[in-house]
């Protein structure tokens, strides 16, 4: 008979594959029930089991318009962990030969971690506050890729003492650290690959070139330490499916480079830049695992363990932000005059919207992230107006630029966008607010960070939690 206490999530897998199908939900109920009972007790907010749309309009309709509490209409975001969950199976399905380890910088969010740790992905981190969080939630250590190729002493210390084994390296003084701090540690030589097609380059940071991979094998060898693979990046934000197949080949070089030093590779980290889900255009994830999927194969043996670091591909598209307009400010007629005279009145802003989460809150991804981000009427005049396409058929529609709420001049989220008119107290929306947003997110001006709704539109994400 089969324990279905120990094989836990495994066991939803196979059953059908072991009983009749009338007695596949039943045991599914039972296995589900018995694996959320053996979980230990958390403090994770409640999640809901709404539409996003019916997430913000039950948020906005809680809103005591004569309320003195002057916190009670902040900024707010939507979290669909339906959407997380949908693009654990979307990878599961595209690329099921390649291991997940969500890269939490991107978003460390608590009950995202919380569903792709029962989700069996590992994670990758960079500091000693986010191996924390991750052993916190029960996590085994061999869940954990400490992928920073440049380390704090303590956090290697900190490491060893967690029996945190697989990190990364790229240079031969990291090399001398870990000899020193961590002489178990399991290495991933980190090798440079061309990041030029992608928003954020990380090879200005990171990464062997390969004229030097031989010497820091050699410096392995003879300090002793076990070098297992090899790690790649092709940059935040790739657009170009075609790095992730070229990096590949770059890895299998170092692969055979090694059995020179006396080396028997079998891990290969291929990194993070996929994109998320509402990228359908240009390069999707489709097309990246349609590349990378052929690739690994061609090249590594089913004796290579093979392990990703997407962050954004989870998360990007399962946050949505809801923005009040807490003022207008109408552009002088001067500035129109000036503008109608030389022909540009159709692209100068008549008005100047203010929102209460701004450059330093949320939209920090402007600029960090070389995010485009757009504002949508969420709700005009009291009419609610999530996904209407409001902006398409109102007659009264103006170019407006969105501003954040503090006192500094650079934070401005859309210098020129078409709304219709809005007052104070309407609000706005921004879809696909899940990556490097709230992660960055600062209190300057003492606005605080906008707060989180989970919901799901899943209801397999309930039994994970």
């Amino acid at each position: 008979m089969i324990d279905i206490s120990l094989q836990q999530d495994q066991f939803l897998e196979v059953i059908p594959t072991l009983v009749q199908p009338s007695l596949v939900e039943a045991l599914k109920s039972r296995a589900r029930a018995e694996m959320k009972a053996a979980r230990p007790p958390t403090d994770l907010p409640q999640v809901q089991a709404m539409s996003v749309s019916q997430m913000l309009q039950a948020r906005l309709a809680s809103f005591d318009p004569e309320s003195d509490d002057a916190e009670a209409e902040n900024a707010f975001y939507v979290a669909d962990l339906g959407e997380v969950y949908r693009q654990h199976l979307r990878w599961k399905a595209l690329l099921p030969r390649i291991e997940p380890f969500f890269a939490m910088k991107c978003n460390p969010d608590p009950v995202v971690m919380r569903l792709l740790a029962s989700l069996g992905a590992g994670f990758d981190c960079a500091s000693k506050n986010e191996i924390q969080s991750v052993l916190d939630m029960g996590v085994d250590p061999s869940r954990i890729i400490y992928a920073n190729p440049c380390k704090q002493n303590s956090f290697v210390k900190y490491a060893y003492k967690n029996k945190v084994r697989m990190m990364t390296f790229d240079n031969a003084e990291e090399l001398y650290k870990i000899k020193r701090f961590h002489p178990e540690a399991q290495l991933v030589l980190r090798i440079l690959t061309d990041d030029s097609k992608s928003l954020c380059k990380l090879g200005l940071k990171f990464g062997a070139p390969l004229d030097t991979t031989a010497g820091l094998l050699a410096l392995a060898q003879e300090l002793q330490l076990d070098v297992i693979g090899v790690s790649f990046h092709v940059g935040s934000g790739c657009f170009d499916a075609n790095a992730f197949g070229e990096a590949v080949i770059r890895a299998r070089r170092v692969f055979d480079q090694a059995r020179d030093y006396g080396f028997d590779f079998k891990f290969l980290d291929v990194g993070g830049g996929f994109p998320s889900a509402h990228v359908t255009e240009g390069i999707t994830f489709e097309k990246v695992a349609g590349i990378l999927g052929s690739t690994v194969s061609s090249l590594f043996g089913p004796d290579v363990r093979v392990i990703a670091e997407p962050g954004r591909y989870f998360v990007g598209s399962a946050f949505t932000l809801a923005t009040q307009v807490i003022a207008r400010r109408t552009v002088s007629t001067d500035v129109l005059t000036a503008a109608a005279a030389a022909g540009e009145l159709d692209q100068t802003p008549s008005h100047m919207y203010y929102i209460n989460d701004g450059m330093y809150g949320s939209f920090n991804c402007i600029m960090f992230d070389h995010q485009i981000c757009e504002p949508k009427v969420l709700l005009r005049d009291g009419v609610y107006a999530y996904e209407s396409g409001y902006v398409n058929h109102d007659d009264h529609l103006g170019v407006a630029s969105v501003w954040g709420p503090t006192c500094d001049s650079i934070d401005l989220i859309s210098s020129k966008t078409v709304l219709p008119l809005m007052e104070t107290g309407d609000w706005m929306y921004f879809e696909n607010m899940g990556a490097y947003t709230i992660t960055a997110a600062s209190q300057f001006n003492g606005f605080r960070r906008s707060e989180i709704f989970y919901t799901t539109t899943e209801e397999e994400v309930l039994y994970h939690l």
